[in-house]
């Protein structure tokens, strides 16, 4: 797999499961920075998410998860108030990290980078990690008490 000197990627982590670990797994293994782009609580409302968490809370876990799971690697957690932060869309971010769902997002990021003259990012899709009844875990349906973090059946 080729690696990036910084590569980024988004989400609300609001009940961090196994697909969010997924995705912080091949943007640690791909390189050397991570950029995490993490929603503010409005931009999370604005997509229609209702939150267990609140932004500082989400970060605490976020932090948590990283220092736990990918312990001695680099990275910055980024407040987004829209889809993408500056250091993406300006930056010298060269791969944007994403799940199948959220790939369209990439093809966006490109055209706002080629609006400023920027070379495009290489977009990384991870596929969706799939619950015991081979539905998406998603963190909808974990507040919805279908499945725990792990995609197991509740």
């Amino acid at each position: 797999m080729e690696s990036f000197d910084l590569v980024a990627m988004g989400g609300t982590f609001d009940v961090i499961h196994r697909g969010h670990m997924a995705l912080l797994k091949k943007s640690f293994s791909i390189s050397s920075k991570v950029i995490i782009g993490l929603s503010s609580d409005q931009l999370a409302v604005k997509r229609g998410k209702s939150l267990v968490n609140d932004y500082s809370k989400r970060f605490s876990l976020l932090e948590s998860a990283i220092e736990k799971n990918f312990p001695n690697s680099s990275y910055e957690i980024s407040k987004l108030e829209n889809d993408f932060g500056p250091a993406v869309v300006e930056g010298s971010v060269k791969a944007l990290v994403v799940s199948e769902e959220t790939s369209a997002k990439g093809l966006h990021l490109n055209e706002l980078r080629a609006e400023r003259n920027l070379p495009s990012v290489e977009i990384v899709v991870v596929p969706m990690v799939l619950a015991e009844d081979g539905k998406a875990i998603s963190s909808t349906r974990i507040k919805n008490t279908e499945i725990d973090s792990n995609g197991n059946l509740n």
